[in-house]
């Protein structure tokens, strides 16, 4: 059965990458808005990993809907949830037997419903698969730090193949680069260079 799960880069897809391939024949698939070279570098972490990559374009008005919700709320989740509500819909409709993603249990963006999921499975016909859903923040960080190579830093110092890169750049361009600091709060991201072996 062949999966597309969506795919940044980080250390949470990549292990929801390496958890579902013993059962699927894994893509790992990055949505884009165009605004960047963003999926270069998921297209990068994915060759290291060996899994095949592809890119799914999304509408740039998605986008912009999610910065003005971003800046209107002050903050990203509800911005984030829609861009990956999105990018679920457009990998759906590309034909896979099952999509999935590395949404974690104790993720608040972005999440996806029970309701969601079941309109998504019915609607494409396709298996929705979420292989970090029973593990926390901590767990997934032991497991990923033994079986990935990882560069972490500052979440506006990696290059991410993510759309959230493209929407913080988006958000600089129309809001100014303070709008970034005062939407995003600033955290710690990962950026997979590959398997430990």
């Amino acid at each position: 059965m062949d999966l597309a799960l969506c795919f940044s880069g980080g250390k949470d897809s990549a292990l929801a990458a390496l958890l579902a391939d013993p059962f699927f024949d894994v893509t790992l698939v990055t949505a884009s808005f165009g605004l960047t070279d963003a999926t270069a570098h998921a297209r990068e972490a994915a060759n290291a990993l060996g899994f095949d990559h592809e890119t799914v374009g999304l509408e740039r008005a998605i986008a912009q809907q999610a910065v003005e919700r971003m800046v209107e709320d002050g903050y990203p989740r509800n911005g984030i949830q829609q861009v990956h509500e999105a990018t679920l819909e457009a990998v759906a409709a590309a034909g896979y037997d099952a999509i999935g993603d590395g949404t974690r249990r104790d993720d608040r963006a972005p999440t996806v419903s029970r309701p969601f999921a079941q309109s998504l499975e019915d609607r494409h016909d396709v298996e929705y698969v979420v292989p970090l859903a029973g593990y926390g923040r901590s767990a997934i960080d032991t497991l990923a730090a033994e079986r990935l190579a990882i560069e972490q830093g500052p979440s506006d110092s990696l290059a991410k193949g993510d759309y959230e890169h493209e929407l913080r750049t988006l958000l600089a361009s129309e809001h100014g680069n303070s709008a970034v600091a005062e939407v995003f709060p600033e955290h710690t991201q990962s950026v997979v260079r590959g398997r430990r072996t």
